[in-house]
């Protein structure tokens, strides 16, 4: 974690961190912007305006079937009408659709965010629920909204099968600050922000290693500077463009929905998305009733409450304490009195409030009471938004079961590794490094045997040598030395000797790659790069598709800064020390607070 001298989001006036939000006003073709829904009698979000229905409850979209029509292809039953949903079967449909009708919230307040937060969803999956009739299944199917998968026009190839016929599970959990209900409001606070677009204010990607052994979790701080692409709302059809420059990554849910966000994580991770779950946080206090409490620790008595009154009001004494209700609200948005006072500190308390609820779900016998465990399933279900691949209680089950099988000492939670950018964060090195480790299905608590590098040929055969156009750039300058003096110019002539006429330098800008990469923008081009790198002695795992470029285009990285023959560094496949690794049996972690927030 960066030290306490620096800050994010020094400039947020409450402790909710949200940026300076100026007033909203309704789009150019009349519509209300999103989150100006229409609450039901229950302060509830009604959920697309439909009309209530005569138990006074919003109807379902027209998309949303009314009852569950059966499993996903490829998920085992749960059992026949009547029968337990908690004996669904363990396959998981890892397609993931991406159309569907979809249902959002507004905004509420960034506190707010992290409790709807997908820790709590998580915890809640990995129990899994009540058995219950047909009848009350359709209802909590009734509960459940959903949303398109991906709004961006690039998707990302989902991982290879290994041996066993078993690919990875990488769903994003997604929490939204929107302010949307009389009940969000109440709880977290800001009415000028009521209705407005909603920021994806926490973010983590839950891998499930494709042998289900282990699990991996990466939360990114919501004020890391990233592109976001070019996304699609499937409801109007409005375009949302790709932002020019960098913003701040929970900006992407106002682009078109959760979806957008999806698109936004696939671009810069390269990592295929298969679900994502977006929580808000109307019901999250009744979650934590529910499960009886989740044991938290500080290493001194901390009251999140400043002289100018922000701060969540978080007060706790030294040592374990079992919250729940606003309390375990409180936890979860607080930034004034943990560590340096940013969103990394509060992410780290995120996950230690994660592990915890895992092993309270898990350890807590009072939790096969039917009656609770009934409960949980509804604020669980009322609560969440989903994408077409999870949108019953039996798919959430058949999800659970597949969590259920890695135990919490092989939970591995991260924070992606980052560095300052004024007030805002971006990715560093050990990000990539990170990404990488996740897409190759790398346990990152290190207690896998070492996976050897798949090296894939592509099925697109190569064009000839010299009909294969490369540009090749000089990337090895790093944060500690200039780049090395005419690299794309040699690299470019040893292409030429290799028969690729058509190779040439671009000396046009300024470029730095820890390790030499050749990218191309389309498959129709996968063939080629492959074949450019074979000819350098450049491993296939080292050629990356890109919507970066327009064509093949070889960066020298600065792993290659002098000579004519490449030799790939030997791999690490450590996980980076700052990504800040928690393990989820670790119940002796404790948060530190701030002198200036004791008591």
């Amino acid at each position: 974690m960066p030290t306490g001298d620096t800050k994010t989001d020094t400039k947020t006036p409450s402790d909710d961190d949200s940026p300076t939000r100026g007033a909203k006003t309704p789009g150019g073709d009349g519509r209300p912007k999103r989150g100006a829904k229409t609450t039901s009698s229950d302060g509830r979000l009604a959920r697309d305006a439909k009309t209530p229905s005569s138990d006074g409850k919003p109807a379902r979209a027209a998309k949303t079937p009314g009852r569950d029509s059966g499993p996903a292809p490829g998920v085992k039953s749960a059992g026949q009408e009547g029968a337990s949903a908690a004996g669904a079967g363990s396959s998981v449909d890892n397609r993931g659709g991406e159309g569907g009708g979809r249902r959002r919230g507004g905004r509420p307040r960034p506190g707010r965010r992290a409790l709807k937060w997908s820790a709590v969803v998580l915890a809640v999956l990995i129990l899994g629920t009540a058995g219950t009739g047909w009848f009350y299944y359709r209802h909590l199917n009734g509960n459940i909204k959903k949303d398109a998968l991906n709004l961006g026009d690039n998707k990302v190839a989902a991982p290879t099968p290994n041996a066993a016929g078993q690919t990875p599970l990488n769903i994003l959990l997604i929490g939204s600050d929107a302010r949307d209900t009389e009940e969000n409001q109440k709880l977290g606070g800001a009415r000028e922000t009521f209705g407005a677009t909603p920021l994806a204010d926490v973010q983590m990607l839950l891998h499930l290693s494709a042998d289900r052994t282990n699990m991996s979790v990466i939360s990114m701080p919501r004020d890391t500077l990233v592109k976001i692409p070019k996304c699609t709302d499937p409801d109007d059809g409005k375009v949302y463009p790709a932002t020019q420059g960098r913003t701040m990554t929970n900006q992407s849910l106002g682009h078109g929905g959760p979806g957008c966000t999806v698109a936004t994580w696939q671009e810069l991770t390269g990592i295929h998305i298969d679900h994502f779950i977006m929580v808000d946080f109307a019901g999250v206090v009744s979650m934590a009733d529910a499960v009886g409490g989740v044991p938290v620790c500080v290493d001194a008595n901390i009251h999140s409450r400043t002289s100018d009154g922000k701060g969540s009001g978080l007060k706790l004494e030294k040592g374990t304490s079992y919250i729940q209700g606003e309390q375990a609200l409180q936890w979860l948005r607080t930034r004034y009195g943990f560590e340096d006072g940013s969103d990394l500190a509060r992410a780290k308390a995120q996950h230690m409030y994660m592990n915890a609820m895992v092993r309270q779900l898990r350890e807590n016998a009072t939790l096969s009471s039917p009656n609770q465990l009934r409960r949980l399933a509804e604020e669980a279900t009322r609560a969440m938004t989903v994408d077409p691949g999870l949108d019953t209680v039996r798919k959430l089950y058949d999800l659970s079961t597949e969590l259920r099988k890695v135990e919490p000492e092989r939970i591995t939670m991260t924070t992606m590794p980052n560095r300052y950018v004024g007030a805002r964060v971006e990715p560093t090195e050990d990000a990539e490094q990170l990404f990488r480790l996740v897409r190759e299905d790398i346990a990152l608590d290190g207690k896998d045997k070492r996976k050897k590098a798949e090296e894939k040929a592509s099925a697109d055969p190569a064009a000839a040598d010299d009909e294969i156009a490369v540009q090749v750039r000089n990337g090895t300058r790093t944060d500690t030395l200039a780049p090395a003096s005419g690299r794309a110019g040699t690299v470019a002539g040893l292409l030429k000797e290799e028969g690729f006429t058509e190779a040439f330098a671009d000396t046009a800008g300024s470029w730095s790659e820890d390790r030499t990469v050749v990218r191309y923008p389309s498959a129709d081009l996968e063939g080629d790069a492959q074949r450019v790198a074979e000819a350098l002695g450049i491993p296939l795992s080292s050629v990356k598709r890109s919507t970066d470029v327009s064509g093949i285009t070889l960066v020298v990285g600065a792993d290659w800064r002098t000579g004519s023959d490449y030799k790939a560094p030997k791999r690490n496949d450590k996980t980076p020390k700052s990504a800040q690794a928690l393990n989820g049996a670790d119940d002796k972690a404790c948060m530190h607070v701030s002198p200036g927030f004791t008591w």
